[in-house]
């Protein structure tokens, strides 16, 4: 697709991206546009106008082939293929993100994980063992990495999201509390579990 998406749109499909995973993991073939409204709180006749700018996807009365409609979305997210992402702090939290099949089932693969404690480097993680932060720039350039994911201390978040911009990458998952300073090409994404609870309890007891 040639025009890019708004933000709107882009959030959108990847909410229905996720309905649709999850609904062909339960074993279900066939989707209704208000199926997905039920799970995303996206209106009915949103679903249906944002799918049908794309092509017609759906059947009145007979819903979207699950699969079919996943290979759609995940073209237009450009999401097909594999995209390599660095993972930093090997505490806890990274242990969470690399035991989840969320990544892997859209086709992001952590590629390298790395950490400051020499008690964590060499340590087996998921596939792979833990690198020492050191081998950073060097990772991402042999491993083609194109996405950094921070689960490090707030203290210590500016010092990684530094060095990798300066390793080359332009997207960064921010999961610390910190507020990053990056140049205006990087693009970073903070998730604060607390806030986003806050923001939901908000609208929805309103």
């Amino acid at each position: 697709m040639a025009d890019r998406l708004t933000v709107g749109v882009a959030a959108r499909l990847s909410r229905y991206l996720q309905v649709l995973t999850q609904a062909k993991k339960m074993g279900k073939e066939r989707i209704s546009s208000q199926e997905i409204s039920d799970y995303t709180n996206i209106n009915a006749t949103q679903i249906r106008r944002d799918l049908s700018a794309f092509g017609k996807f759906g059947k009145r009365g007979v819903g979207y082939n699950i699969d079919s409609l996943l290979g759609e979305i995940r073209k237009i997210l450009r999401t097909q293929g594999q995209h390599n992402i660095a993972l930093v702090g090997a505490g806890r939290l990274g242990q969470a993100i690399v035991s989840s099949p969320i990544f892997a089932e859209h086709g992001i693969n952590i590629a390298a994980i790395f950490d400051v404690d020499p008690e964590k480097v060499g340590r087996p993680m998921g596939a792979m063992s833990v690198s020492d932060f050191s081998k950073l720039a060097a990772t991402v350039r042999e491993k083609n990495i194109i996405v950094g994911v921070l689960a490090v201390p707030a203290d210590g978040a500016q010092r990684v999201a530094d060095d990798l911009v300066g390793a080359g990458v332009r997207i960064i998952f921010n999961y610390s509390e910190a507020h990053l300073d990056v140049p205006a090409d990087v693009q970073v994404h903070t998730s604060n579990p607390a806030v986003e609870l806050l923001h939901a309890l908000y609208f929805h007891l309103a």
